[in-house]
């Protein structure tokens, strides 16, 4: 099977190696890194200097997968595509679109004539070797389509339909919210070890719980390995969190759905918290209560912080 590959990056990249390692389909790429391009050259795919010489270059019917940043990049990656595709080709987003958006180039596309398949991928720089988890949705021709790919890129039962169009991203999405409070359940539960009047080794407790306990996870494998690499205090790391955007449309549809999610809302919650180097929210705490108790406030030592009274 020959497919187009639009987007090299951490996740793209490894997927055309993965691709052209493990089988004999044909990959032609194309990314604005020519770094990126030559990379995957590399490994055995062909090079395209546009999209328009990518599409040029795929025989009808063709499969073209986009694995570019969510939002406008995808969108106008996915617009430029369907001018460009044959009625009876495939197109194919595999970033972590919003599954509305998602729905709007399916609809699209089939005005064209065209299939629209979108796949929430999950798996990460370790999918190169492990596999990556796939939620696709889409007609059941243009999935059927797709499917000699899918099986290349994924684990043994590593991927499955989930619907029409949009229903990939839409489990993707909640996938990625399930992630946000599974990841804070493990940074309050490593902070509170950390802060223990015991001298524990974490790496050690991390690899522990791998060994049949009821919380052991890829992700507690993953935090054995970073407290291998940075050490129990994890001095070299801020803790900056950022979201790409899924946890926030978690939210909002759980409340759309008037479906109570709190773990995964105070999850995001935090990252949005680790982002200020002080919390205002804190800071009127802090005054209020010395105004009302007179409790100690933590600051300039050098000015008076007694309460005021209303005149």
């Amino acid at each position: 099977m020959q497919i187009g590959f639009v987007g090299l990056g951490r996740m793209g990249g490894n997927m055309v190696h993965r691709i052209l390692r493990d089988s004999e389909h044909e990959v032609v790429v194309s990314d604005l890194s020519s770094e990126a391009v030559d990379r995957s050259t590399a490994n055995g795919a062909s090079a395209s200097s546009s999209l328009e010489d990518l599409v040029s270059k795929l025989e009808a019917p063709r499969t073209v997968w986009v694995m570019v940043p969510a939002g406008d990049p995808t969108r106008e990656t996915l617009e430029k595509l369907i001018d460009l595709l044959e009625p009876g080709d495939v197109l194919v987003d595999g970033g972590n679109s919003r599954w509305l958006d998602s729905r709007a180039s399916a609809e699209l596309a089939h005005e064209r004539e065209l299939e629209f398949v979108d796949v929430g991928t999950s798996g990460g720089v370790w999918g190169l070797e492990a596999g990556y988890c796939m939620m696709v949705g889409g007609t059941e021709q243009g999935v059927e389509r797709l499917a000699p790919i899918l099986d290349v890129l994924a684990p043994s039962d590593g991927w499955a339909r989930m619907g029409p169009a949009g229903s990939g991203h839409y489990v993707k999405m909640v996938h990625n919210g399930i992630e946000y409070g599974l990841l804070q359940a493990y940074a309050e539960g490593f902070e509170l070890l950390h802060a223990s009047d015991y001298s524990l080794d974490l790496g050690s407790i991390a690899h522990l719980w791998n060994q049949g306990s009821v919380v052991r996870s890829w992700l507690c494998e993953l935090a054995e390995l970073a407290f291998a690499a940075e050490g129990d205090d994890l001095e070299r790391i801020r803790g900056y969190v950022e979201d790409s955007g899924e946890g926030r449309w978690t939210v909002l549809d759980s409340i759309d759905k008037n479906v109570p999610t709190p773990v995964i809302t105070l999850s995001l919650m935090q990252r949005f918290g680790s982002r200020q180097p002080e919390s205002y929210a804190a800071q009127v705490i802090a005054a209020l209560r010395n105004q009302f108790g007179g409790h100690a406030i933590q600051g300039d030592e050098t000015k008076p912080h007694e309460p005021v009274a209303k005149s």
